[in-house]
């Protein structure tokens, strides 16, 4: 009934927008055909396991597996510059999404994840190339390339919000060795989905609704493409979530140079996580229909306004610009059990960009 449920969001929202062809071209939708019945499989169900089997606080402690590991990582984060760790922490999520939290978008080659669409500007490869190497020399054939991801997304974090965000990693994945480009569009949720679609995608990840609202505070860093929001300009007339005039206005003389033109996510603390995502999705300052669309459900924009420090409390909590800190740490935890691989399954990668050879 979910996976109905689902091609039914999706088929309404396609509905909706098929003019928009070009952006959804971008995230692999075929071209809508008037002959044709509209197709499009929805996203593969890798759920949380809550406990994920073998995963543990202190893997690799435990044993003398690799007492230096999380150390070794967070080094070579540390020495990263703020856009590499911002792309740190959006590469653990897109990792976790297709395929589930297997290093699977690390690999290279012809048809894999990293040559799809939404994850051509992906950034941090080399860091997370440069922390397994030192993980080789310390401890060869011990740490996942998955758990590398887990363990930068969770430093990457605590650097770029000063500290506020810090959280124990369970760890003890195993590296995947499948990676397809298609599965990439039919799972990550698209910048030009609206609440319903955004909302499903992460429900088939087992996700919550409130997950959603707290991981999208990672908007707050980065930079996007020109392609992902062109759904966005010139904004939408008499529209409550249309993009704001100015912000608007200076997007589309900016993009007018090319789609491949970056900008700033947050123009305002662009090299910091923190709330003023939330504050910017109120005032519509944001670049994505995905994030302007939090304003359309009063449960998402009472969470909103939580978390930018317009309510002071909501559902028996307090201090809204604090809690996200910790909601966000626990969402971070809870999506790196999705989709978890055993031994059986996965195996410990020599190289993050290819699988073992026989």
């Amino acid at each position: 009934m979910a996976k109905l449920a689902l091609l039914a969001v999706i088929a309404s929202l396609v509905g909706a927008v098929s003019c928009e062809f070009p952006v959804y071209a971008g995230y692999g939708f075929p071209r809508p055909n008037p002959n044709l019945p509209y197709r499009f499989r929805p996203p593969v169900y890798y759920p949380p396991a809550s406990p994920a089997p073998g995963l543990r606080v202190g893997y690799y402690t435990h044993m003398g597996r690799c007492p230096q590991a999380e150390k070794i990582v967070r080094e070579v984060v540390e020495k990263a510059t703020a856009g590499e760790k911002a792309g740190l922490i959006r590469l653990f999520f897109h990792d976790c999404f297709v395929q589930g939290c297997d290093g699977s978008v690390l690999l290279s080659g012809a048809d894999t994840e990293r040559t799809a669409f939404p994850n051509l500007s992906l950034r941090g490869f080399e860091v997370i190339d440069a922390a397994k190497a030192a993980l080789e020399k310390a401890c060869p054939g011990v740490v996942s390339c998955a758990d590398v991801v887990a363990f930068a997304g969770r430093d990457a974090s605590y650097s770029l919000s000063s500290g506020r965000i810090n959280y124990r990693v369970p760890a003890g994945r195993y590296d995947g060795k499948v990676s397809r480009a298609a599965d990439t569009f039919q799972n990550l949720p698209p910048p030009f989905g609206d609440l319903n679609l955004t909302t499903a995608m992460f429900a088939a990840k087992g996700l919550s609704q409130d997950d959603m609202v707290v991981l999208s505070g990672a908007h707050s860093i980065g930079r996007s493409g020109c392609s992902s929001f062109p759904d966005r300009l010139p904004p939408a007339a008499n529209s409550s979530t249309a993009m704001e005039t100015k912000l608007a206005q200076q997007l589309t003389r900016t993009c007018s140079a090319g789609s491949s033109i970056n900008v700033l996510q947050d123009a305002l603390t662009p090299d910091k996580l923190d709330i003023q995502y939330y504050t910017n999705v109120l005032s519509r300052n944001v670049l994505f229909n995905s994030d302007a669309s939090l304003t359309t459900s009063s449960e998402t924009e009472g969470l909103v306004e939580f978390y930018a420090g317009k309510r002071p409390f909501l559902r028996g909590k307090f201090l809204g610009p604090i809690q996200w800190n910790h909601d966000f740490e626990d969402a971070m935890v809870k999506m790196g059990y999705i989709g978890v691989k055993t031994s059986a399954e996965g195996e410990i990668r020599n190289t993050c960009a290819f699988i073992n050879k026989p």
